[in-house]
């Protein structure tokens, strides 16, 4: 008997701005994760001045069969939001979604990937 895997979501989570060009890197991380999995269920949300936000992102996921769910923080350093507030709206999702499995990933500054990228973007001639 083979054990039933579950479906994961992963939530993109940013900032915000009020500037609509402003989310189109974020959609880009959204659309490159499609090309890699076509059956990856992924949603983009922010954090405010813009929408939709974590809860709208989580529940709309979740409504197409999600079973669990990653926050991953496009944030390069480790502000407030990544360090209070963030970890407040999981738990909050938790307790709104108590069957579903939340995970949050580290902040992609911390990543040593992106660190690696970010430099030899820098270095570029």
């Amino acid at each position: 008997m083979t054990a039933t895997r579950g479906i994961q979501g992963i939530v993109l989570l940013a900032h915000g701005s009020r500037d609509e060009r402003w989310r189109q890197p974020i959609e880009a991380v959204a659309e490159r994760v499609r090309a890699g999995d076509p059956d990856a269920r992924v949603a983009c949300a922010y954090m405010e001045l813009a929408t939709p936000g974590l809860p709208t992102a989580t529940e709309a996921l979740i409504a197409g069969g999600a079973t669990a769910i990653r926050v991953v923080p496009l944030f390069l350093g480790m502000g407030k939001h990544a360090r209070e507030d963030l970890p407040l709206q999981v738990e909050a999702l938790r307790q709104r979604w108590p069957a579903v499995g939340f995970s949050l990933a580290r902040i992609v500054g911390e990543e040593p990937e992106l660190v690696d990228l970010l430099a030899r973007i820098a270095v570029k001639s």
